[in-house]
């Protein structure tokens, strides 16, 4: 144990690293600049879903409640948390805060936008025009209704999404994103779309024509946390940094790039079961509840009441591209 006439160098030392890092962060921070195409594409998103929003609440206030809107909402916020927020400046220079990103890719932002049943409200919020001219023939089209079935499979959702974290978490791809923008955008892009796969057969956003039994998705959920929690592991016990670029850069927050690793192994670890087995202990719940209390009607996503004649509209509308 020092003595206490030693410690006032000590705490010199951790003074000026502190300051350091503050200086190497505020620096960072201001060569940063906001990406004006993903501020402009989540607003204009944000504006669509609203719009049609407001026109279905007019008409029927209770289909689509307002829990859904801030749901969407939410998701889309994390998006921009992930890739439009100051925490993007820091993905280069920190594996924990680029891991953070990816958990909002993954685990949040998919859940949410598609717990906000996002088809009606941008079907109604399109202008009809594109709707009826392009949206709906494509929607409509034998191919695309076989590539959704396909795609929605349960098997082939936990398949996309497991190739898509491994796959990029190998230390050559990892790297040619970390050194290439483009392919950066490409690997974030991959992490969204085949997370909103994965978690398609658990929302089962309306009007999906999906009906899978409801006692496999816990097993489902279980299975999805094994890809994620055996490559947090990997990443929380190796015992070197795993990519070169991290190995390259101080820590700016005050760690080393093998305890940075650490960390970033620990969040993909701890935070992703929990993300994952938080909705498994709620449906399994939700399923052994009585079901004396279930409203006829109510359709599969957790009890939301679908009026029949609103949802036999709804599904010919869809058809017809409106």
């Amino acid at each position: 144990m020092p003595s206490p006439c030693n410690r006032g160098p000590e705490r010199h030392r951790r003074l000026n690293h502190s300051s350091a890092m503050s200086r190497e962060a505020q620096i960072i921070l201001q060569s940063w600049s906001s990406p004006i195409w993903v501020d402009g594409t989540l607003s204009l998103t944000a504006l669509v879903y609203v719009r049609g929003w407001l026109r279905i609440r007019s008409l029927l206030p209770e289909v689509i409640p307002i829990w859904r809107l801030a749901a969407f909402l939410g998701g889309l916020l994390s998006l921009w948390i992930a890739i439009g927020s100051p925490l993007e400046a820091f993905d280069d220079v920190s594996l924990a805060a680029h891991m953070v990103q990816h958990l909002l890719l993954m685990a949040v932002a998919p859940p949410l936008i598609l717990l906000g049943a996002p088809s009606l409200p941008f079907l109604r919020g399109l202008p009809r025009s594109i709707v009826r001219g392009s949206v709906g023939p494509v929607l409509r089209s034998a191919p695309v209704k076989w590539l959704g079935r396909f795609l929605t499979n349960p098997a082939i959702c936990w398949l996309v999404a497991t190739i898509a974290l491994i796959g990029w978490h190998v230390p050559a791809a990892f790297e040619l994103a970390l050194r290439s923008d483009a392919w950066h955008d490409v690997e974030h892009i991959c992490f969204l779309t085949t997370s909103l796969l994965f978690w398609w057969p658990v929302i089962q956003p309306f009007p999906s024509g999906t009906t899978r039994h409801q006692w496999s998705i816990p097993l489902y959920l279980f299975l999805g946390t094994l890809p994620g929690g055996a490559l947090g592991a990997f990443l929380t016990f190796c015992d070197r940094v795993l990519y070169p670029s991290y190995a390259a850069v101080p820590g700016v927050f005050g760690v080393s790039p093998l305890e940075d690793q650490v960390i970033a192994g620990a969040l993909m670890w701890v935070l992703g079961m929990f993300v994952y087995t938080l909705p498994a202990i709620a449906i399994t719940l939700r399923l052994l509840a009585p079901q004396s209390g279930r409203v006829p009607g109510a359709d599969r996503q957790h009890g939301t009441r679908f009026p029949p004649v609103w949802t036999q509209d709804a599904q010919a509308n869809a058809r017809r591209g409106l």
